[in-house]
Parts: C-alpha cells; structure tokens; sequence
C-alpha cells in the first residue's frame, strides 16, 4: 500500500505539528512519539484520518495505533515530512520517562523488567495447561486422569511438566537477568545473583513452613549470628531489590577500580556484598513482605469476595489503560508460590474476553466500514490475548463499548471468584486462556467465559441501536 504524503502531514498537524514533537520510533503497529505538549492533540482529528486506528498516551508517550507492516513505511515517511532524527525505542523512553511522576515511574520501572520475561512465563504457563489436561482427573474419565488409563503418556507428561516448570522454578535468575539490566548493571551477574538465590543447597522456599512446623529450618553461623539459610523459589520481591542493590554496587565500584583490575575486583566484590545482603537482610525482610501482600489479597477475595471480583474484575482494563496492570504480574507470581494457584490472573482473561466482544458488537453497530474492519481484527486479537487495539482502536473511543466490557467482565470476575476458580500459571490472556486454569475449576470457569462472552457483546449492541 502507497502511503499518501498528505496523510502523513495530516498526523504531524493533528499531534501539534512539527515544533510539538520531540521523538519518534515505532514498534510493530504503533509509532511512538514523545511530544513537548499532549493537550495541544487534536484526537478527534487524528482518529478520523485513514491511516490511523486509534491513538493513546501511556507511560508518558504519546501511540498512533497503524497496523502491522504498514506502521514501518508510515515511519519513514513521518521522520521526513518532520524533518526529525529517527529514534530508537529506549531513546523515546528516556525522553518520556522525563514527564512521568514517581509512581509512574515505579510502574514503569516494573513493566520494563516483567515485559521481557512475560514470554516465557507465558510459554511456560500453556505448557503446564497441556501437562494439566494430561494430568487431571474428571477431564476424559469421571475419576481417573489420562495418563492413569493411558500409562504409556505419564513419562511424556512429566516431561512436559518439568519443561514448563524451568520457568518457574528458575524465575529469580529470569528476573535478575531483566531488572539489573534494567537498573544498569551487568545482566551476567543478575543472572548469577537469581540463580544463587535457588541454589539448590538452600532449603526450598516451598517446604520453608514444613520446615518451621517441624524446626528443621537450616541455618549458617555467622560468628555467633544465624542466617536461615533458605531459597526464594517463585519469590519475586527478593531479587528485584537485590538486583537493585547489586546494579548500584557494580557501577559504584566500575568508576573507582582502575581498569587493570576491575576483571578481578569488581563482579567478585559486587557479588559477595549483594549475597550477603540478600540472605542477611534483603531476602528475610521481602520475603515476609511478599508474603504479607499475599495474605491481604487472600483476606480481601475470602472475606469480600464479591466485592473484590467486582473491583478487579470491573477495572481491570482501566489499570491496562494506565499501565498499572504490569504490577499485578509480580502479584499473581507470589500467589503462585505461596498458593499453589493465584485466583486473580482468571479475571484478567475473562477481562480480556470481555474487551474482544464488545469491540466484535461495533462491527454489527457501526456502519463506518474502517471501524467494522478494526472491530473484527481487533476481537479476534483480545480473544488471543492482546486488548490494545480493541480498547485504544474502538472501544475507548466510542466509550460504551469500553464501559460494557467492565461490567460483562465484572460479572464474570464473581461466578469464578465465588466458585474459587484459580489458575496453575500464567498463560494466555484470552479464549485460550482455559488451558491454565485447575481442570477443577473448568466448568465455572466456562460459565464465567460464556458471560464475558455475551454480556458486553449484548449491552454494547443493544446500547448502539438505542444510541442510534
């Protein structure tokens, strides 16, 4: 597709023209831009240009949602009508991070260190929905489990399962990798410091309260002071703070060891004072912390059941919108190590589903043939998992799609809530999303999917029609 000069030159006049940008990038369907002033967009202009499928701010940047393979020549012919540098992605992060305040920017600083794991995590969580299938019982005999009747597919199960549990079982190494390259320090000896932290000489974080019940916790003597001398399996707080400690030692020391040495002080020395603080100090002190935030969210869902499914389950979209849904990733990571199981990430499924109707219903409501074409590719793609060209592209900017996807997906969040749906790990956040979830909790959870399916998909119909 040729890209029309006086389409482009229409998006730069919408942003705020020429002087109004400070960056652009783009990534696979989005241009990304750091502007001087976002109040001087013109939405409404920009939205009805051909090219454009919706437009949002997020994280301080402002997006102009283009579409896949065509967002790469759009790019090239913006930076020319612009007149401006082309810029990588980090460089438009550091501009924007600029304009975010401190809370934004702790969530920022989260999303940029679980984003890059999220794939395997993710891989990982559909794998173990597989071994699942396999291994629970009631899902093809009333009380046995395929591999009881099938033996031959137990040994393949349980190598699927130990595949899917590496992730897992590893995620501090994972996490320490991403958040000290991320708090610039070298990613080598984040690995290093995850790993150590699930050395398999320590106590398995998983079997610390047997151990305690039992008093068989093991421990070091530190000339006279003792160290549990435990691992943080599945723990997400303790390495993220060590990370932090370890990229901050390492670039202390790099600008005070001469060169000729730094091979031989620097990463031993960083490690050595990170390890202890880890066991000593960091370690104990977030792992109650961590456990603490699991047994609040435990006590909400136990004692406001409903009210906690309506809360999360009806605003789950609007923290996409603001980025904050990135926390809950490190949420529902904990629940997983100290459950077993988390009850929130179902919710968000059932969320993203109720996103992919309400945009599917505008296909049938409008009658602009470029919103019916993004409301169908856009569903299918929140159906899969990815909401943000059904919320940014549609359903935000016609308002009552957006606001019947929160309630079809605030309904749903209680018949799963109530029935004490959970899910095993995270996988994908849409239609596929069944394969994660405890074959127990199958049939609730199916009824929950059924209403995030209907529901929005009715209220944002029946709404247009009278609407229109």
């Amino acid at each position: 597709m040729d890209i029309k000069k006086e389409s482009v030159e229409q998006i730069i006049q919408a942003i705020g023209g020429k002087d109004n940008i400070i960056a652009a990038t783009h990534c696979v369907t989005r241009l990304r831009l750091a502007l001087k002033d976002e109040n001087k967009v013109d939405k409404s202009m920009l939205e009805n240009i051909d090219l454009v499928k919706g437009s949002f701010s997020a994280n301080g940047q402002f997006q102009v949602v283009i579409g896949q393979g065509l967002v790469n020549k759009v790019y090239d012919q913006f930076v020319e009508v612009a007149g401006i540098e082309r810029a990588t992605k980090q460089e438009i992060k550091d501009v924007a991070e600029k304009n975010l305040n401190p809370f934004q920017r702790a969530v920022k600083i989260l999303a940029d260190i679980f984003i890059p794991i999220l794939p395997a995590i993710v891989t990982a969580g559909l794998l173990m929905g597989i071994n699942n299938v396999l291994t629970g019982k009631g899902i093809f005999f009333a009380d046995q489990a395929f591999v009881d009747v099938y033996t031959q597919w137990k040994d393949l199960a349980d190598m699927i399962n130990l595949i899917a549990n590496t992730a897992f079982v590893f995620l501090p190494g994972l996490i320490g990798w991403s958040a000290v390259k991320k708090f610039g320090g070298s990613e080598l000896l984040g690995i290093v410091l995850g790993l150590m932290l699930v050395h398999p000489a320590l106590l398995n974080a998983w079997g610390y309260g047997e151990a305690v019940a039992k008093g068989a916790v093991p421990y070091w003597n530190l000339f006279g002071f003792n160290v549990e001398k435990i691992g943080y399996q599945g723990q997400v707080l303790p390495v993220l703070f060590s990370s932090y400690i370890l990229a901050k030692i390492e670039q202390f020391l790099n600008k005070r060891v001469p060169d000729a040495f730094k091979l031989l002080l620097v990463a031993p020395i960083t490690l050595l004072i990170t390890g202890f603080l880890s066991f000593i100090v960091i370690g104990p002190v977030t792992f109650a912390i961590g456990n603490a935030i699991t047994s609040g969210f435990v006590a909400i869902f136990d004692k406001f059941s409903v009210l906690g499914a309506l809360i999360y389950g009806g605003f789950y979209s609007v923290l996409v919108v603001t980025g904050m849904h990135h926390t809950f990733l490190a949420v529902d990571l904990q629940l997983i190590s100290n459950l077993g199981g988390t009850f929130l990430w179902p919710i968000l499924a059932l969320s993203n589903i109720s996103q992919g109707s309400a945009a599917l219903a505008m296909m049938l409501v409008s009658k602009d043939e470029k919103t019916k074409g993004l409301s169908l590719t856009s569903a299918i793609s929140a159906y899969l998992g990815i909401t943000e060209p059904a919320m940014f592209g549609v359903n935000i900017r016609y308002k009552y799609p957006f606001i019947s996807a929160m309630i079809g997906s605030a309904i749903a969040a209680v018949v799963i809530t109530i029935n004490d749906v959970r899910a095993s790990s995270i996988g994908v956040g849409g239609l596929p999303g069944f394969l994660s979830i405890f074959p127990q909790n199958w049939g609730p959870f199916f009824i929950g999917m059924g209403i995030a399916l209907v529901v929005p998909f009715v209220l944002t119909y029946l709404y247009g029609k009278v609407k229109k």
